[in-house]
């Protein structure tokens, strides 16, 4: 997205100014869509050297997940926040790089596993 357009965006949902931020600093968003394509959340993610990573799911501006995992196995929760948007960017920003001393280590949870569908076999 050119800077104008950022301004522009920016101008219109304030919001969003969070985002694009992350987005410059390396996070990657995949937009999730029902069967007729409207949007019902924003997934975004940071991948860190040596397995973790950092998420963030957005089901609106007032509903927003905020999720670090480490490359255990299974893959655990280190960190996890729910709270509004610029609350939980402002988190995510602040969040210490994993390698760093004062990052958060000590797993919380379980992470979910990824589900990978399965082939429909037909009937017989």
């Amino acid at each position: 997205m050119a800077a104008s357009s950022d301004a522009d965006a920016v101008r219109l949902y304030p919001e969003l100014a969070g985002l694009i931020t992350l987005r410059d600093s390396g996070w990657r968003f995949l937009p999730v869509d029902t069967a007729d394509g409207r949007p019902v959340e924003l997934d975004g993610f940071r991948a860190w050297p040596g397995g973790y990573v950092d998420g963030l799911r957005i089901y609106s501006a007032t509903n927003v997940l905020g999720i670090r995992t480490a490359p255990d196995e299974p893959p655990s929760v280190v960190w996890e926040m729910v709270d509004t948007l610029p609350e939980v960017i402002a988190a995510l920003l602040a969040l210490p790089v994993p390698w760093d001393r004062l990052a958060p280590r000590l797993a919380t949870a379980s992470a979910p596993t990824l589900w990978v569908p399965q082939p429909v076999r037909p009937a017989r």
